[in-house]
């Protein structure tokens, strides 16, 4: 998901805007900064991009799920529902907030299984939060319909799928909030950085204050600024946001080069009877960041993604192994390692993840590769590694 594989004068022309003028803050120094103000500016670009009312930056995609369930009142003891295929970040920021991670099963579309989801609600339950996880979502109408029904709140973790779309809307603006990461490996970045997006005003001027140690930002005297509730710093820099502000602009075309060399290896690899892709919900567009397709077992996918490694075919992934993004290496959680103390809730009921039955999550991810979709591939190479992948599978099947 690189958007920095196409960093240029864009980005360097509004970073030295902000060196220009002085300012790294994204708050005060009104007097100082010659009407440059990147973070509102990205802002703003962002909400009209993603079809919302609000958008709020912060530090990081972590920064954004946390301030995100913050500013809907997510506390100690709430339970918040994701996929056993995430990265960390997803139930390390729901533990900051003294939450329980409550960890169901994924389907073929190696994200939130809907009949799971709704045997995990209880009364706890706060949060349904779906991950769209290299670039594709779940069924977001299902889940959509069970927050409905009991009154639940729909977050959509959209930190590696940002322009895709359901139904029509952009990905992070279906639910109740959607979080953007812009990390230095994402589709567009600012380096470091995070975004919440939504239609709620309550819950903007909650993630606005909540970022910020609890600033009310009225007026224009930041000393006098009053504080309405307690806030933490997940504050986005202003060289940060500008290097955003040149990378939202290019999405379009990085959407449109990550389409095309989808599209190529996929015609390669569906000349392969034995390989399945990953199921994109009706009425959804992926953002085409991955491509993602299951081998007939778990022996074979070992096989071929080690033999495509062999034949130079890189960022090819098996995640069933990875200690990041799939529950089976997640020991920190299930033993709750920390440097200090959680809240009771969560030792009270974390369920035992070291005695869940997560096979039907195994039984997709133990059989999935997922291959990243490069930016800078020229059409030949392009060309040679469809080839290439096509060719390795076969040989290893």
């Amino acid at each position: 998901m690189p958007g920095f594989e196409l960093f240029g004068d864009k980005e360097r022309d509004q970073v030295n805007d902000v060196l220009n003028s002085g300012v790294l803050m994204r708050y005060g120094f009104d007097g100082k900064r010659n009407g440059h103000w990147k973070a509102k500016e990205l802002e703003k670009a962002l909400a009209k991009r993603m079809k919302v009312n609000h958008a709020q930056l912060v530090s990081s995609g972590t920064a954004a799920l946390t301030v995100a369930m913050a500013s809907a009142g997510v506390g100690a003891g709430d339970e918040v529902i994701m996929p056993t295929f995430t990265f960390v970040a997803s139930f390390e920021a729901v533990l900051a907030l003294g939450a329980v991670p409550i960890l169901v099963d994924i389907d073929d579309t190696l994200t939130l299984e809907p009949k799971a989801v709704e045997k995990a609600i209880t009364s706890r339950t706060k949060v349904i939060m779906p991950v769209h996880m290299c670039g594709s979502m779940a069924n977001l109408r299902a889940l959509r319909d069970l927050c409905n029904k009991h009154s639940i709140l729909l977050l959509e973790d959209a930190c590696q799928a940002i322009g895709g779309t359901y139904e029509g809307k952009p990905l992070g603006s279906y639910g109740d909030l959607g979080c953007f990461s812009f990390d230095y490996v994402k589709t567009i970045t600012c380096g470091e950085g995070g975004a919440i997006i939504t239609n709620d005003e309550t819950y903007y001027k909650n993630a606005d204050h909540y970022s910020d140690h609890g600033h009310d930002h009225e007026g224009t005297d930041r000393g006098a600024e009053a504080h309405p509730f307690l806030g933490y710093n997940y504050r986005i820099s202003e060289l940060h946001a500008a290097v955003g502000v040149a990378q939202l602009k290019k999405l379009d075309t990085f959407l449109g080069i990550q389409e095309k060399n989808y599209n190529t290896i996929k015609k390669a690899l569906s000349t392969i009877p034995e390989i399945t892709f990953r199921t994109v919900p009706e009425n959804g567009i992926e953002n085409y960041s991955f491509i993602s397709f299951f081998l007939p077992s778990e022996e074979q996918a070992r096989k071929v993604h080690g033999s495509l490694s062999k034949a130079g075919v890189d960022a090819c992934f098996y995640w069933y192994d990875n200690n990041w993004h799939y529950h089976r290496k997640w020991a920190h959680l299930k033993h709750l390692k920390t440097l200090g103390y959680l809240p009771s809730k969560v030792y009270d009921h974390l369920p035992n993840y070291e005695k869940a039955d997560f096979s039907k999550s195994d039984h997709w991810m133990g059989r999935t590769i997922s291959c990243l979709i490069k930016l800078s591939w020229t059409k030949e190479e392009v060309k040679q590694r469809a080839e290439t992948m096509a060719k390795t599978i076969r040989e290893n099947l």
